[in-house]
């Protein structure tokens, strides 16, 4: 299983897209739909309200955040409206019976609103993207929140910049916790920005650990890997940014530290 963001950082990003296919085309894989997966795929299609623009904006910032895999993909026209549809055909999470896999957060409230404009394999039709990638829309929320997590306001005029240079005035949460938990033990933030945090607490939902494990990405966790609940496990580990690349081979085990391995 991968967790998907198979592009936008790193080296190699071409040759990571075509291993994965061809793992998965030969069945001996599947893999979920990362943030920037959908992204691209924005990206590359027409806004049909704004003639000239893209559902996601050719700006600056988002150019940047998807340049290198532009630049891998040169001026090669058929190539990359190819690995566009492929993109198209990744299931925004798999729910496999006894394991889950999603990018980034499995929240049933999110996945309730985007599973009606799904096909049977939790596929995002091509007919529903525009929805899904239009600002302001309840799927396009909904689908921000399986695809990059759970966000909550700041208070006032806090505000903090995050990886990439950006101003945020929402911080992501770990949707993992439960009840009543401290802004700063419930941000998934660098530990420079979580110390300028309020000391506020936030009511976070339930999240039931005796349900089957779920395994995601999206984080860039760092250190050593363990798993954040006894059934919720993350395997992004900052590869792309001199991290190390991270599995975890299950056998229907409880999760444990043990399962995790890293190369």
């Amino acid at each position: 299983m991968f967790v998907g963001d198979l592009i936008d950082r790193g080296p190699e990003q071409l040759r990571t897209v075509d291993i994965v296919r061809r793992m998965v085309d030969d069945g001996h894989a599947r893999v979920a739909m990362g943030n920037h997966e959908l992204n691209a795929i924005a990206f590359h299609t027409p806004d049909p309200e704004h003639p000239g623009e893209f559902m996601r904006r050719h700006t600056q910032t988002n150019l940047g955040q998807h340049q290198r895999f532009l630049d891998e993909v040169g001026d090669r026209r058929a190539m990359h409206d190819e690995l566009i549809a492929w993109f198209h055909t990744l299931p925004l999470w798999l729910d496999l019976g006894p394991m889950r896999v999603v990018h980034a957060c499995w929240d049933d409230d999110a996945m309730a609103v985007v599973r009606p404009a799904l096909d049977a394999d939790h596929r995002l039709p091509t007919e529903h993207v525009v929805s899904a990638t239009r600002k302001g829309t309840a799927l396009y929320r909904a689908v921000e929140t399986v695809l990059k997590g759970r966000e909550h306001a700041l208070p006032g005029d806090v505000s903090f910049l995050d990886k990439e240079g950006t101003l945020r005035r929402e911080v992501r949460v770990a949707w993992w916790r439960s009840g009543r938990v401290p802004l700063r033990d419930a941000a998934v933030v660098s530990p420079d920005v979580r110390a300028k945090l309020p000391e506020i607490e936030l009511e976070l939902p339930n999240w039931d650990v005796t349900a089957c494990p779920v395994f995601f990405g999206h984080y860039w966790f760092t250190g050593q890997p363990t798993p954040v609940a006894p059934n919720a496990a993350c395997l992004d580990y900052s590869v792309a940014r001199r991290g190390r690349l991270t599995a975890y081979r299950w056998d229907g085990e409880a999760l444990s530290d043990r399962g995790f391995h890293q190369a």
